[in-house]
């Protein structure tokens, strides 16, 4: 799963900064080559978080429904904005998507 061809939608293009739409795919790749059982369906929920040391940062929070999954990581560079994303593979391609597009 996730290793076909890769698409976003008009929404995520016109949102989503380019280096965080990277990092959404290389998340799922690194859970890919953990060996992990990837639902069809990854989501993303994304939201501004101030740390400490950093400051504020786009905290990504990466879940799925099954096998039950999350994990959380953060970026540190580009605008943090808040969304919810989906990223599905339909077998033939994956796309990434805006909760709202779906």
């Amino acid at each position: 799963m996730f290793d076909n061809q890769h698409y976003i939608t008009c929404g995520i293009d016109a949102e989503i900064p380019p280096i965080t739409q990277l990092t959404l795919w290389q998340l799922i790749r690194a859970r890919r080559m953990e060996g992990a059982e990837l639902d069809y369906i990854q989501v993303f929920r994304l939201e501004p978080a101030d740390t400490p040391d950093l400051g504020i940062v786009q905290k990504i929070t990466h879940s799925q429904e099954a096998p039950p999954c999350q994990a959380e990581a953060q970026l540190v560079g580009p605008e943090p904005v808040a969304a919810k994303i989906y990223v599905i593979d339909d077998g033939d391609h994956s796309t990434m998507m805006l909760a709202e597009e779906r």
